[in-house]
């Protein structure tokens, strides 16, 4: 049996029961480490749980599955998800690969950062199409997950923007001459999340265009949700680009129209309060 467990989001304790039993019946288990990280370190797991793990990268996963999968057919392997199993696509792609092996497998779920953005007080049937947006480069500045934000504010949806991850990445230079040399690690903040957005609103006006989303348009700034030390901040966009939120992992929402609950949630967490007193859309039904 292949067993996919998810670990939820905080740290070693909130894997549930059923997840932490199959884990110590299996014979191997690998831990996903470039989706998302926890806030306690593979020992700290590895105590607790009172098994080895097996750290599995993109390349391990995306590359060389099969390996992960030898001898599931007659023994018990396990694949730990931060979050949720399916929080990530690459985990149906082993589902599938599985399946064509002939291996059951059993998905054992948890929380996930797609329904734990509900801790800010905005509802969670109140969101539209989740966007990423991933570091610029000198040369690579996407702007499509702005379209998309757009889009979702235009129909009065929050939207759950979820900031990049860079694990185990090579240089350009490193790629193409085939060395196994690899960055150090990098988040987005939620600063460097909202200083991009600030500047595709810039470029868009230079284009002639009036961006959906402003400088002054409510946002929510999360960091390590879940964890004893998570962080919420609410206020527009610009105090975004400027809040202080501490180490990773972070997320930002940019806001659509709000039930008037969902405010004096935000209100909770306000950067400064003013900033809701002449930005925020209201919804009276």
């Amino acid at each position: 049996m292949l067993y996919l467990v998810g670990l939820g989001l905080g740290d070693a304790k909130d894997i549930t029961v059923k997840g932490l039993e199959a884990v110590r019946r299996c014979r191997r288990v690998y831990l996903e480490a470039y989706t998302s990280v926890l806030t306690v370190g593979k020992e700290a797991l590895e105590e607790f749980y009172g098994k080895e793990l097996i750290l599995a990268d993109r390349e391990m996963v995306e590359q060389d599955a099969d390996s992960l999968l030898k001898e599931a057919d007659v023994c018990d392997v396990a694949f730990l998800v931060v979050g949720d199993p399916f929080g990530a696509t690459t985990h149906s792609d082993l589902v599938l690969r599985a399946v064509k092996l002939g291996i059951p497998y059993k998905v054992i779920h948890n929380a996930s950062i797609m329904n734990a953005v509900g801790c800010c007080g905005l509802q969670l049937y109140n969101f539209g199409e989740t966007v990423s947006i991933v570091f610029w480069t000198d040369t690579w500045k996407p702007e499509s997950f702005f379209d998309k934000i757009e889009k979702n504010r235009q129909n009065g949806m929050h939207t759950l923007c979820l900031l990049d991850i860079k694990v185990k990445e090579q240089s350009l230079e490193n790629l193409m001459k085939g060395r196994k040399i690899y960055e150090p690690p990098r988040y987005m903040s939620v600063n460097q999340a909202a200083e991009q957005l600030l500047a595709i609103i810039q470029n868009r006006r230079l284009q002639g265009e009036k961006p959906e989303i402003t400088e002054n348009t409510i946002c929510v700034g999360l960091a390590r949700v879940g964890a004893p030390d998570e962080k919420i901040a609410s206020g527009t966009l610009q105090e975004m680009s400027t809040v202080e939120l501490g180490a990773p992992l972070h997320s930002l929402i940019v806001t659509g129209t709000m039930h008037p609950l969902e405010l004096e949630m935000l209100k909770l967490f306000s950067v400064d309060s003013s900033s809701f007193e002449n930005n925020a859309c209201q919804r009276t039904t």
